[in-house]
């Protein structure tokens, strides 16, 4: 009887086993049913969830291993700490950082969300692996240490790299790719902030940069999943609590919150030029004096430990200042200053590659921005002034919605941190403006003006970046092909100097094309011996066309699907 039990058993777990493997095999050959992508939805939004509470709770043990507390009284404990250990731990953890990135990267960068953005854009939603993860745990270092930097762009990534790990098991094609991985970001920031509203548009606004009703179900499925992780844990708590209701006398004083939005806007463009400023400056720096990669951070930590010394307001997430910036426990000059101090600790700590994100200091630098804005308000005109704390909540907004370049999640994201519904407004008006003028000035985000820098145009839209994705050797035609133009045809092009290198793309081609009256331009490629080139295809405008027309058509169908 045991034996043929036993028997019954294997044969059970072999066809169980074989039924896997069908739907294994079926995902990867046909991709995923309707039903099927939710259920895989809800998964990596839970194991992101999971993953984002876990880079959060890193952060907690280490940082209260290292300061004896967590980023909510965190400049309260470092002011009573000896000055020499608020100035080592960054610089032990710039070291740390350095090490790391440098043997686990090819260029020392910290990976984070505008290599999201990339991926989802160029690459069918897959991020690198090896510097993905390594970036995770130099970011994890840098705010358990004292950079000054925020959260979210780390657990971001490390949800982006969980989507690219189940994409690249499941072959998923570039429409199921990007889907998971909005999905990952999602269930992300809803676990990092308990904001499940503000979760899935931040996917759609920032990541995917569209609003497909089709991406929608998934996307809210798993950023549910991601609130539901964060609530078990820690509650359905709000992270700033405010004082009392707000109140605003509409008529009189609407007039205040749009100029508090054109500052915030300005405030917000001098803030993210001056951390890209520095960046680059680092970048010169490093280049004529020989310093090497993994000493970067480390110098960086020198000068953020010296600024935690007097003002370690400016170290952390900055979660505390946040707070009283937002019930109004400062006062006008300790707004402005921490302000000043807070945007060149950033500029320090993301010009000396340290890792982290840039959305909680940007809330930090919006609340003091605002406070200080309320402040100077209520005290020329208290007759028809109402809370400067409403000042504080409106500016903090303003100034992340301008950084971001994402206005609709920005907003709700405030809201859903406060739990303060009523002044929905104030904040619209004043993020609406400041994202309006600051997008005038950089390339519409902080996110896609980085990626711009690197020669990855993707702030213009799809009309733009497309062209990079089709390479001249995969559109053009081969010597072979029946209507190829002829060796000579080529190579009188060539010596007028009209032709294209065989690793080119078509956003190199085209402008070529519009200068020249010619059908078509030779590829060429170099030859065996110095100074002779090969031509190994020609490329015409009409195939390039053609191309760039079905690239525009499926992008289309994808974003209103």
């Amino acid at each position: 009887m045991g034996l043929r039990l036993g028997r019954i058993a294997r044969q059970a777990v072999a066809r169980l086993r074989s039924h896997v493997a069908s739907i294994r095999d079926a995902l990867r050959l046909k991709g995923p049913g309707t039903i099927q992508f939710w259920f895989i939805a809800l998964l990596v939004g839970c194991v992101s969830g999971l993953a984002a509470m876990g880079f959060r709770k890193g952060i907690q043990v280490l940082q209260t291993t290292f300061y004896g507390t967590d980023d909510v009284s965190l400049a309260s404990v470092a002011g009573d700490l000896p000055w020499w250990w608020v100035l080592i731990i960054p610089i032990l953890g710039g070291l740390a950082v350095g090490i790391l990135l440098d043997r686990f990267t090819d260029d020392g960068r910290v990976r984070s969300v505008a290599d999201v953005i990339e991926g989802a854009a160029l690459h069918e939603g897959r991020l690198e692996r090896k510097a993905g993860v390594a970036s995770t745990l130099a970011s994890l270092i840098t705010l358990s240490t004292g950079g000054s930097t925020g959260r979210e762009g780390p657990v971001v990534h490390l949800a982006g790299e969980i989507s690219s790990w189940v994409s690249r098991r499941m072959h998923a094609d570039g429409l199921h790719g990007r889907e998971l991985l909005g999905c990952a970001v999602a269930a992300a920031v809803s676990a990092s902030f308990n904001a499940p509203i503000a979760g899935a548009l931040f996917a759609l606004e920032v990541v995917l940069r569209h609003f497909a009703i089709h991406a929608f179900a998934p996307i809210a499925i798993a950023s549910v999943a991601g609130t539901v992780i964060n609530r078990l844990e820690f509650g359905g708590v709000t992270e700033f609590v405010l004082p009392s209701k707000n109140t605003l006398d509409f008529f009189v004083e609407l007039p205040a919150f749009l100029l508090l939005g054109l500052v915030c806007g300005l405030v917000a463009v001098i803030f993210m030029k001056l951390v890209l400023w520095t960046e680059g400056v680092a970048n010169d720096i490093q280049a004529e004096t020989g310093l090497p990669r993994w000493a970067r951070p480390a110098v960086a930590g020198v000068f953020l430990g010296a600024i935690a010394i007097f003002y370690p307001h400016v170290i952390g997430v900055g979660y505390e200042t946040t707070a009283r910036a937002l019930t109004g426990e400062l006062v006008l000059h300790e707004a402005v200053v921490f302000a000043v101090l807070k945007c060149i600790a950033v500029a320090i700590t993301m010009g000396g590659r340290m890792g982290g994100g840039i959305f909680s200091p940007s809330l930090m630098m919006g609340a003091l921005t605002g406070l200080a804005f309320g402040l100077i308000a209520t005290g020329v005109f208290p007759e028809v002034s109402g809370s400067e704390t409403l000042y504080a909540l409106a500016g903090m907004g303003a100034v992340a919605a301008a950084v971001l370049g994402a206005p609709i999640s920005t907003t709700l994201i405030v809201f859903e941190l406060t739990g303060d519904w009523q002044t929905g407004i104030v904040v619209m008006t004043s993020v609406g403006l400041s994202t309006a003028l600051a997008s005038t000035m950089v390339h519409r985000s902080f996110f896609l003006t980085q990626l711009e820098r690197r020669g990855i145009h993707l702030a213009g839209g799809p009309q733009q970046y497309l062209l990079a994705l089709h390479r001249v050797s995969v559109v053009m035609r081969k010597p072979e092909h029946p209507r190829y133009p002829g060796e000579e045809a080529a190579r009188a092009l060539i010596a007028e100097g009209l032709s294209l290198e065989r690793t080119a793309t078509l956003e190199q081609a085209m402008p070529l094309f519009e200068q020249t009256e010619s059908d078509f331009l030779p590829v060429i490629q170099q030859g065996d011996t110095a100074g002779e080139v090969d031509v190994v295809g020609a490329l015409y405008h009409l195939d390039a066309l053609k191309a760039y027309n079905r690239a525009l058509a499926a992008t289309a169908a994808e974003e209103h699907s």
